[in-house]
């Protein structure tokens, strides 16, 4: 019997949820994708200190001004590592837009046409780059804007079935819907701590997601995310793409009991209703606790990483 790993890929699109070089060598995945943690994480490994070099020394090239050095150093190494990452993956690198411009339609897509250019810089084409924005209504519509110019986006921080539904109607290419994140909220607000596979609120959403997309047609990606044990991951199986950590794809590696498709698209179509605009978005969204928590939190913590991640390298300016 193989492994499980190998079993989810004949149905599945396996994605690295890592910055690390290493792990992607081992595990062999389609796509990767980062995060300010993630790239964080990646900035401590020793492999990647030329890479915090390079950015700084390209900075420092392009002004003289500590701030602007500052923003150019960070999106520069988002992107020098994004091309570390595409010598190992076949496929695409997401690459996140600030998450300090979760709220700014205008300043997201300016940063997204941004790191795409700095990628077509050095010789990457944008069909292999995702830009990762926040699924606030105002990256919804950042990423509307970017589908029509050729940028393919990875809408993430994604908690709610109205979230799900602006992103599809909005034409994004991909949806990261955080199956963990929502499993952990519902641990800590409820009486309930543990959940078979079938019942885990995180696994639920993605499945409702899914079927949704398929019945009316929606060609969006559905990529689950943050994922908390290989439970959650066997219970999706069968999903469009599954982001992965190294460590959950080391027990996959190591598995090899039969792995059963979980979700698989009925052929069934039917037109989607109208669609959502701001206020149904807004007041739906709302309505749902977990999602208005998550979101919020989300990206307060990715822009604490964000920070963190500039005061390394500012250390270096």
């Amino acid at each position: 019997m193989t492994s499980q790993l190998e079993q989810l890929r004949k149905f599945t699109t396996v994605v690295a949820d890592t910055g690390d070089i290493a792990a992607m060598q081992k595990y062999k995945p389609e796509d990767a994708t980062t995060n300010p943690s993630l790239l964080l994480k990646a900035a401590g490994i020793p492999e990647y200190a030329g890479y915090i070099t390079e950015a700084v020394d390209w900075a420092k090239s392009q002004s003289n001004s500590r701030d602007s050095q500052l923003t150019d150093a960070s999106d520069r190494l988002s992107v020098l590592i994004g091309r570390e990452i595409l010598k190992i993956v076949p496929g695409r690198v997401s690459t996140e837009v600030d998450a300090r411009l979760s709220f700014d339609t205008h300043a997201s897509i300016e940063k997204a046409r941004r790191l795409v250019g700095f990628y077509e810089d050095i010789g990457i084409k944008r069909e292999r780059i995702l830009i990762k924005l926040a699924s606030t209504w105002e990256g919804i519509r950042a990423a509307e804007q970017l589908q029509k110019e050729g940028i393919n986006c990875n809408l993430t921080l994604l908690f709610s079935f109205e979230q799900a539904v602006a992103c599809a109607e909005a034409g994004v290419f991909l949806i990261s819907p955080f199956v963990g994140r929502i499993f952990d909220w519902y641990v800590e607000h409820t009486d309930k701590k543990t959940y078979a596979p079938e019942e885990d609120p995180g696994v639920q959403s993605v499945r409702r997601i899914y079927d949704w997309y398929k019945l009316h047609g929606f060609e969006t990606v559905v990529m689950g995310a943050s994922f908390r044990n290989i439970g959650q991951i066997q219970a999706l199986a069968g999903c469009d793409r599954l982001t992965i950590s190294p460590e959950l794809l080391k027990q996959l590696d190591e598995t090899d009991a039969p792995l059963p498709i979980a979700l698989k698209d009925s052929g069934r179509r039917e037109p989607a209703q109208a669609k959502i605009d701001e206020a149904k978005f807004r007041w739906g969204h709302n309505e749902n606790a977990m999602a208005t928590d998550k979101l919020a939190d989300g990206i307060r913590k990715f822009a604490a990483d964000q920070r963190k991640l500039e005061a390394l390298i500012g250390a270096k300016l």
